[in-house]
């Protein structure tokens, strides 16, 4: 699990709208290929899937606790360009959100 604090408080529907308006344009702009990620809402977190590469896996699971942000990613596929490139994105998506102060990892592991 990976930690991250924001410095701008969200919730998840604000975080869900971001990622969902700005991550599949994106990911095509850096790995100049046509894959769709879907984003869906789960309880109070956030998955990101792409069934047709990655089937039966949630890639990303992101929820929002307080000024925090934990996200969870597939083991699978840790070292998969698309989930890497896709997490890259992710940062800077976080990082819009947080404003000026940025954002700060907590933990990784």
């Amino acid at each position: 699990m990976k930690i991250i604090t924001l410095h701008t408080r969200i919730n998840a529907d604000e975080l869900f709208d971001h990622i969902n308006q700005q991550l599949n344009a994106l990911f095509k702009e850096r790995r100049k290929c046509d894959i769709e990620f879907t984003i869906t809402r789960s309880g109070d977190g956030i998955d990101i899937t792409q069934p047709d590469l990655y089937p039966g896996d949630t890639l990303y699971h992101i929820e929002v606790k307080g000024d925090e942000l934990h996200i969870t990613r597939c083991e699978h596929y840790v070292d998969d360009v698309n989930s890497l490139t896709v997490e890259s994105i992710l940062n800077d998506l976080f990082k819009d959100l947080s404003g000026k102060q940025g954002t700060d990892l907590i933990l990784e592991g």
